[in-house]
Formats: C-alpha cells, structure tokens, sequence
C-alpha cells in the first residue's frame, strides 16, 4: 500500500515542499529511504522505529520504501520524522488514509515518542499547501505567524494518533509566555562625545554606514551599541521577513514568536567569512549579515578582523543580498543592514602620536591596511573619536535620551517613506537629483572635492544622500545648501586617526 503525507524541508531561508511517499509491501524487512536525503534524514528509520514501539504503535516487519518527493532537491534536517511515522501508519493500514487528508506535518521524533521542534518553522509551515499543520508545541507560535493555516499541535506520536482516530481530544496550544519589556542601552549614558552623537542620530535617520575610529577608552562601542534603539520598530512585513531568517537560523525567537526590534548582531573578530556572509556544506545557512536585516552589523574591533572577511561585505553593502553559490545549489540571503564598525587607530592604540604609540610603522601600516580602499568608501560616515573631557566624563550634563533622538529619527524617516525609499540611503542618483537639489555654493564645494580626487563618483553620491539627511533634521528643506554640504564632509573625515597611523 502506498501512502502520501505533506511537510517541507529547509533551504537557505526558504522552505520547500515536499511529499512524503510511502511504500509498504511484502518481502524481507527492510526500511528504506530515497530522494536525496542528508544524513539526518536517513537516521530518520532508527528514530521512527523507536518512536513507534515506545508509543504502543507496531511496526510493519515487511519491506518499506519512503520517497521525498520531488526527488531532485536535496533534504535535510529532523523535521521529516513525523510526517514519516504518520505516512507509514497509514501505509500499513493502521490509521486511515481519510484521517489525515488535508494535513500536514512537521517534527523531529524522540525515542521516546515525543515530539521535538525544529528551526525555521516559519519558512516550512510557509511553504505547505494543506489547510491544516501539525507541529510540535514549542513551534506553534512560529506556525501561526504564517496566518494561512489551522495549527494544530502534538507533543507525542500516541497523543497524535489518538486525536486523529477522535479517540483523544487535540492539545491546546501552549500560551505565549509574558513579554519581558527589554530596554534598549540609552544615549544619556554617553558623556561628552558630541560629534559621535551627532553621527549616531544622522546613521540611524538616514540608515547611513558608520564607521568610528579613536583610541580605546573614548566610546567608541558605547556610541555603536546605541544605534539599534534610535531606530524605529520594524513594520509587520519587515518583522515577518526578519522573524523567517531568524527561524531558519534556528535564533531564540520573542514569545509571540515575531520580531518587531531591529536585531542587533555583533559577531566577534575571529568569525570566518562564511559565518559572516553565509553557506556551509550540508546546511546552507544564514550568515551574521542575514541575521541583522533590517537591523544593525556591529563590527567592533573591525581591525583585527580578516582582510578577506571585510571584503566580504563589500557586494551585500551595495545590493542588500546574498548570493551564495555551492556546487549543489545557489542560494540568495536577504542583507539589508546598517553597518557599524570601530576600530583603533593602530594595534596599541595610541594611534601613532610620538611618545605613546608603540607600534612600528610596519605594523600600522600592516593595521590600516586591513580596511580597503573600496570597503572604507562604502561607509557614508567616517568620524575619529577622541577621548571625552575629564569635567564631562565626572560631572558634565547628561546628553539626551534614546528616545527624544528616536522622535527626531522617526520624523526623517517618515519623509524618507514619502519619497518611496525606506531611508535616504536608498535614494538613487535621479531621485538625488529631484528630491535633494544642491544650492550653486553646495555644488561648486563638492565639485572641488572631485577634482581634486578627494571624492569618487560613489562617494560624491554618498555626500548627497548625507546632506540629504543633514536637511531633513534640520526641517526638510528641500533645497541643500552649502551648510549641509560641509556638514556631511566633515561627518566623512578624508583624514582620520586611521588614516594617520
């Protein structure tokens, strides 16, 4: 007898359907399965036979065959056990093929008969046709984000046969634990250090990269670890499409499931460049710069990171996406993120001032060489931080607050919106041209930095997306003048600490 179930499998961040066959019939006994599984998928036999057994359920001493349809994508993870178990049931006679029509399923299997969730439960559940899920109860919230499908849950295969077969009511849904209100770090905590406030509140209004560069001690991640809260929440389809990713990376979700916060990431130096960008062998995963989409990349200590790691941001930085290329398949990443980065001005430091620095000019060289010339242009905001003053650090006021910022940051958004873009970082060189018109002053100021080199032609645009925002902070105006001009160039030292050493 042959039996069909539907579930998923994983991909990238994208669930792919798939049809589980089933094929019982008479011959020596055996359990086989076919349709380019991986190797959890092929254990799937020893964990459905346990399962089975230790729920009172028989086993079928006859010959099994199981297909993953189509046959030609490759599947991989745990979450094809049950769907498995419930297919060879039916196969074998002992549930009937009516109890489950219109169904699917996803879950890992214990040993014991319970059943264990599985990441990227919103990207599965997705990718179902059936007007009905089954899923563990750790994964019903995620289910349910996806809003087009009856989620049923089942924490054992007995409780689930039973519920299918009327013997047993369904289970109810776990409730979502409270929310825990999580207060992000406030602005008001950073004494001193106007410059580096002032660049913080034009990257997290006009979504512009940053980088800040000053000896340690000056604030340098006490400024960066504040950009996510000035940034507005996440609108439902931006939460949705960070929750996906987040789920198939198999990320500890909110309770109710959805992120609605800009995700802040901050991978350490040592990361690889395929933890950073994304891939693997098996499993193609998310990398780092997925997991912040429409949220922020902290790259502290940006200097001790590998050459080749950074240079790897330099194509997601311009396109918003991934593109992953294996011999097996080729995937694309969602990668629209703010990119913040610090770093010292050389490896001890002191940045090269003579009788402090310690560090050979091989060395800082060496050093400033791990940023490239094309990576360093694609920061909108380059600003050198020095230590704060001693009077502001042990009595100064303290500055304002993350949220009287975030209504400033808001407000220029909301213009951004106006204009069709989701920031004036994604303002084209056209609609710079129409919505951001440069006063004559304005213009000859940067036509001097062009020629004399001090400005590439991504850079000249760059400026005018800045000044863009410079305006819109100071009251929109629609005209930009030579004021804004000079303030986005001195947001973009041509020198800095960096640069020195």
């Amino acid at each position: 007898m042959i039996a069909t179930v539907p579930s998923a499998t994983l991909l990238g961040v994208d669930g792919r359907p798939v049809a589980v066959e089933v094929h019982v019939s008479n011959g020596l006994p055996g359990f086989t399965v076919v349709g380019l599984p991986d190797a959890a998928c092929r254990e799937s036999r020893d964990r459905v036979r346990a399962a089975l057994l230790s729920s009172g359920l028989p086993w079928p001493l006859r010959r099994v065959t199981v297909n993953l349809a189509p046959s030609g994508v490759r599947k991989g993870g745990a979450g094809l056990d049950l769907p498995i178990a419930i297919a060879l049931l039916v196969a074998a006679g002992e549930l009937a093929a009516e109890r489950v029509a219109g169904r699917a399923f996803v879950g890992e299997l214990g040993l014991d008969g319970s059943v264990r969730r599985v990441p990227g439960m919103v990207p599965l559940v997705d990718a179902i046709d059936a007007t009905e899920v089954v899923v563990p109860p750790a994964c019903a919230a995620e289910a349910a984000l996806v809003g087009r499908h009856e989620v049923r849950v089942a924490s054992t295969l007995r409780g689930l046969v039973d519920a299918l077969n009327s013997d047993a009511p369904w289970e109810s849904p776990p409730a979502a634990p409270p929310a825990v209100p999580v207060s992000p770090p406030d602005l008001a905590d950073v004494r001193g250090q106007p410059l580096g406030r002032w660049a913080l509140e034009v990257a997290a209004a006009g979504g512009h990269h940053l980088l800040f560069t000053g000896p340690p001690g000056s604030g340098k991640t006490l400024l960066a670890r504040r950009l996510s809260g000035l940034l507005p929440s996440l609108d439902r389809c931006q939460a949705l499409e960070t929750t996906r990713i987040h789920s198939a990376a198999g990320v500890e979700l909110p309770g109710d499931g959805l992120v609605e916060v800009p995700p802040l990431r901050a991978p350490h130096h040592g990361a690889s460049s395929v933890s950073l960008v994304g891939g693997g062998t098996a499993w193609m995963r998310p990398g780092e710069i997925s997991l912040a989409h429409n949220g922020v990349l902290f790259l502290d200590e940006m200097g001790e990171f590998s050459a080749a790691v950074l240079d790897a941001l330099r194509q997601p930085l311009e396109d918003g996406v991934v593109r992953v290329c294996r011999a097996r398949s080729s995937l694309t990443f969602p990668a629209r993120f703010l990119l913040v980065g610090a770093m010292n001005p050389c490896p001890c430091g002191e940045g090269g001032l003579p009788g402090s620095c310690r560090c050979t000019d091989a060395a800082r060289s060496r050093y400033g060489r791990r940023l490239s010339g094309p990576l360093l242009d694609r920061f909108d905001l380059r600003v050198p931080i020095a230590r704060p003053d001693v009077a502001q650090l042990l009595g100064g006021p303290p500055g304002e607050s993350t949220c009287t910022v975030a209504e400033r940051v808001a407000t220029v958004r909301a213009l951004a919106a106006e204009r069709g873009v989701r920031s004036n970082a994604d303002l084209t060189p056209r609609q710079l041209d129409r919505l951001a018109p440069l006063a004559p002053t304005a213009a000859r100021v940067l036509e001097w930095r062009l020629r004399t080199g001090a400005l590439s032609g991504r850079g000249l645009h760059r400026v005018h997306r800045v000044a863009r925002t410079v305006a819109d902070l100071d009251g929109g105006r629609s005209l930009l003048g030579e004021e804004h001009v000079c303030a986005a160039l001195e947001l973009r030292a041509e020198r800095t600490a960096l640069d020195v050493a």
